[in-house]
């Protein structure tokens, strides 16, 4: 996010912000602060208005920031995997693989638990690939991936190294 925007530059009420959201500081993975500044930069704040706001410096506020990111991205790797986990559909597709494969054997899995996949085959395709990343060459599966899908639908991915 960029930190350009103007001098005069007024801070919402994050109090508001938080209660808005449904922040809760018991239950997040998030400290009060690393809130609050997250909702401020998902707003346009400037980190040098953060800064001065909070009584801190920039590189602080930049820190805090950075922090609550990793734990946004952590906390979200967790879901991923408990979702993995749990799924009743999980199929292991091979190194080597095309990846214009994969739709059919997850809808063949879907079909033979019961679960009901709302994808598309490119839709899916495009899923796995994304989620894979580099582990998906054009076509080719250059690693062992677990797609799983829950009970209500939703597709999961992970990489053989992460895999359950």
């Amino acid at each position: 996010m960029s930190d350009a925007g103007r001098d005069d530059e007024t801070v919402p009420d994050v109090d508001q912000l938080l209660d808005r959201a449904g922040f809760d500081p018991e239950t997040s993975v998030l400290t009060r602060r690393q809130a609050e500044v997250l909702a401020l930069r998902e707003r346009g704040v400037r980190q040098s208005t953060i800064a001065d706001f909070l009584g801190t410096s920039r590189a602080n506020v930049s820190s805090i920031e950075a922090s609550a990111r990793a734990n946004v991205e952590k906390a979200r790797e967790t879901v991923t995997f408990v979702d993995a986990l749990t799924a009743p559909v999980r199929v292991e597709v091979p190194a080597g693989s095309d990846l214009y494969d994969v739709p059919k054997q997850v809808y063949d899995a879907c079909d033979e638990a019961g679960v009901k996949v709302n994808q598309t085959a490119p839709d899916l395709m495009k899923i796995v690939s994304d989620a894979a990343g580099d582990a998906v060459e054009g076509r080719e599966i250059k690693e062992q991936l677990f797609v799983g899908v829950t009970s209500d639908g939703r597709v999961r991915v992970r990489r053989h190294a992460d895999g359950v």
